[in-house]
This record gives C-alpha cells, sequence and structure tokens, in this order.
C-alpha cells in the first residue's frame, strides 16, 4: 500500500522537522518585508501552456475537463490538450504573475512577495526527484534595480545562516551577458537556444564535451572555433567587482550590463557587512526561457549541486497584464536543504511523555497533562506496559525528549522528568 509514484508520506518526526525548517524560511523572509499569500493548485490550462515555463510545460499534469465521457475522450484523442482546461501548477511563478495581474489594484507598486506551497510535476522518479514537491519562493515585483536582486539573495543567505548552514555563496551571471558573448563568438540568433543547452552542460560533460557537442549539433564552426579557445584559458575565480567581471568575458558586452552586476555585488556586500559572497560565473545558463536578466543559483560548499536559484524575469507578466512590469525571484531547494540538515528532533522543544499507571484517575491524569501544557510543554500520555524500552524509543523518535512515571499520588510538585537520550 504504497503513496502513487514520486510521492510521499511523512511520518510524524519528518512532518515535524520539516515545519520546523519552514517556519525558519518564513519568519526570516518575513523579517526581510516580504508577504505571504497564496494561489489555487490549479490554473487554467492555457495559461500553464503559455510557453512561459519551458520544458516543465512538457511535466504537467492535467486535468481531464468536467463531464467528459468515454465517448468524448475518443473524440477527442487527434487533440489531446481538447480533453483539459486546468492544470496542477507546476511552478509558483506562472501564477504569481497571474495573481499580480488579478490583484495589482490592491497592491503596492513594488510588492514582495512569499509562495510556500507543493508543486507537481510529472517527472521521471528517482533519488532526490519527486512528483511533488515543496517550493519556497520570494519574489520583487515593480523594482528594476539591482536593489531588488540584492534583497532576494540577502535574505535566502540569511535562511542558509538560520539553518546553520553559514558560508553559503550564490553564483551570478546576466541572460544579456550571455547573448553578447554568443554574438561576440560568431553564434547565429537561431542557433542559440541550443547552445546554451548544450552551454548548461559544462559542469557535467566538461570543455572538450560541450565542443563535442556543438560540433554534433552542426553549430557554425567558426564559432565553436572561438568558444573552444575561449573555454581553453586557464581557470581563475573572477572577483566580483568591474575589472573581474570584464576580464571573465569577451569585449563587446554592454556597459550597462557589467554596471549592474557591479552594484549588485556592491548592495549584497553592504547588506551582508563583509565582502559580497557572490561568484561570477560567465556560463551560468538556467534553463528557464523567460529569464531577462540577472540569474542566479545558491551553492554550499558541502555538496555538489545548487540550492536553489532565480532570475530575472521583466517579460512575463506583461503577458498578462498587457503592460511591461519588471519582476525578480528566488526559489529556495526546499528538499534539499531538508535533506542536508542534521537529524535535531527536539530543536530545543520541552516536550514530554507521561507514562502512568493503569489505577491513575483520569482526571488527575488530564490535570497534570493541562498543567504542563499550560507552561508551554508539549505533552503525550501514555500508558505503562511491560515493554517499556520500545515505548520511550517509539516517543524519542517522535521528538521527545523527556518522560516522566505518573502514580495515583503523583502532582505537578513531585514530577520527576526523566532524559529519554
Amino acid at each position: 500500500m504504497n503513496p502513487p509514484r514520486g510521492m510521499r508520506d511523512f511520518l510524524p518526526a519528518d512532518k515535524a522537522r520539516r515545519e520546523r525548517v519552514l517556519a525558519v524560511i518564513r519568519e526570516r523572509y518575513r523579517a526581510h518585508g516580504f508577504d505571504e499569500i497564496e494561489t489555487p493548485v490549479m490554473e487554467d490550462y492555457d495559461r500553464l501552456h503559455a510557453g512561459l515555463g519551458g520544458d516543465n510545460e512538457k511535466l504537467s499534469f492535467s486535468i481531464l475537463k468536467r463531464g467528459m465521457d468515454a465517448e468524448g475522450i475518443r473524440a477527442a484523442a487527434d487533440d489531446p490538450a481538447s480533453l483539459a482546461d486546468l492544470g496542477l501548477r507546476y511552478d509558483l511563478t506562472v501564477p504569481l504573475a497571474r495573481f499580480y495581474a488579478t490583484h495589482r489594484a490592491q497592491l503596492p507598486s513594488v510588492f514582495r512577495a512569499i509562495q510556500i506551497a507543493p508543486v507537481w510535476r510529472a517527472e521521471r522518479p528517482q533519488k532526490g526527484r519527486y512528483r511533488q514537491f515543496m517550493q519556497c519562493d520570494i519574489d520583487i515585483i515593480g523594482d528594476g534595480s539591482a536593489r531588488a536582486e540584492a534583497e532576494l539573495m540577502t535574505a535566502s543567505l540569511d535562511v542558509l545562516d538560520a539553518l546553520g548552514l553559514e558560508g553559503g555563496t550564490i553564483r551570478v551571471n546576466d541572460r544579456r551577458a550571455l547573448d553578447a558573448m554568443l554574438d561576440a563568438f560568431g553564434f547565429a540568433p537561431e542557433e542559440r537556444p541550443g547552445v546554451l543547452i548544450t552551454i548548461d552542460k559544462l559542469d557535467k560533460v566538461g570543455a572538450s564535451g560541450v565542443v563535442a557537442e556543438l560540433r554534433e549539433r552542426e553549430a557554425s564552426p567558426a564559432a565553436v572555433d572561438a568558444l573552444a579557445a575561449y573555454l581553453e584559458r586557464p581557470a581563475t575565480t573572477p572577483s566580483f567587482d568591474d575589472a573581474g567581471i570584464r576580464a571573465a568575458l569577451p569585449d563587446g558586452i554592454p556597459d550597462e550590463v557589467i554596471a549592474h552586476l557591479v552594484s549588485l555585488g556592491e548592495t549584497v556586500a553592504a547588506a551582508r557587512g563583509a565582502d559580497a559572497p557572490l561568484v561570477f560565473d560567465p556560463f551560468l545558463v538556467r534553463g528557464m526561457g523567460y529569464y531577462t536578466g540577472t540569474i542566479f543559483e545558491l551553492a554550499h560548499p558541502s555538496v555538489d549541486y545548487s540550492l536553489g536559484g532565480g532570475g530575472r524575469y521583466d517579460g512575463m507578466i506583461g503577458r498578462f497584464l498587457g503592460q511591461q512590469v519588471p519582476a525578480v525571484g528566488f526559489s529556495i531547494g526546499f528538499e534539499r536543504i531538508v535533506d542536508l540538515l542534521p537529524d535535531d528532533a527536539a530543536d530545543g522543544e520541552r516536550s514530554v511523555v507521561l507514562v502512568h499507571d493503569k489505577d491513575v484517575p483520569l482526571d488527575r491524569l488530564l490535570a497534570l497533562k493541562s498543567r504542563l501544557v499550560a507552561d508551554g510543554a508539549r505533552v503525550r500520555v501514555e500508558q505503562r506496559v511491560k515493554n517499556m524500552k520500545a515505548l520511550l524509543e517509539r516517543s524519542a523518535a517522535d521528538g521527545y525528549t523527556a518522560f516522566a512515571p505518573v502514580g495515583s499520588d503523583t502532582t505537578v510538585d513531585t514530577l520527576e522528568l526523566k532524559p529519554l537520550s
């Protein structure tokens, strides 16, 4: 009796652990001035397939039109899209764009949103990849400056610090710099989307693998040669300042793009009170086609994969609203972060199991429990059994830190708490 493939049940201790992490994320994001909203789990099918979600659109779960019978389904066999009018959200960005277009008149000119909710994708289930998972997003709508991106970055780094994952860094690039770089190498506009898909594999297949795949794709030979020569330069970590960013890029990158990145680094450094934990990566791509400017990924030295990321998507809301509105977002990789954290079940919470004898009067037992609850404790009541070891081990696994024997004459003053570990 297992849940559907790619979906999970959570036992009490796991659920409590996840909720503690979510509480930290919410508290830190709210401290940075973001306000939480909620959107439906479903959106219109046409909106979810409007070309805004990239490859995720192919992974969306569609919802059969209400009232469809077998005959109607057979009649629509040549046009499967006509079977559905709704779908489960595959991310939180498309719903946010629709939300803002709906409620713009009731929102501030610069709107800082928190969304924490499950999303669904028809993934091929495997370790670390699920069909239902939690996303934790913050977005700023209405601010096109580097300040908005800096706010997202400092808030997300603050979350890592609060969870005990200090030392996080953020890899940064700009899609405008990428486009200019591909132009400088000589790639034609029509081949750039495929070229970016290949460049995005640089961390996995290395420079030689990227060049080989581009030649297999029959990309412009002279452009591939120029990129290959660029990739063969001595490897360095560019400083996040004007000189460092320019040194990491070929000639011809617009000055305003470099100035925007430099301003971002200075703002994050001022907010963090130290050197900005930013790393310029000229080959950071991020696959979503709706990104229009700065893009970024959150990294931590304990793992070789990202713990979140995002970017600027100034064109998306205009698709719904009919006028352009700047927007930028950051998504924390909640499932990955939960897996990184230690199994600290108690987390400082006072939690007690009252193990009572069979003859303890019920009114006395519940009065004792109520007194402890009123004092701020979490309390579970269990009747004494022969196998006390199993009972106490299960209580500890459920996050309880102490137990207390309760006899017929036990009072709050005589209650003796004993640690479970």
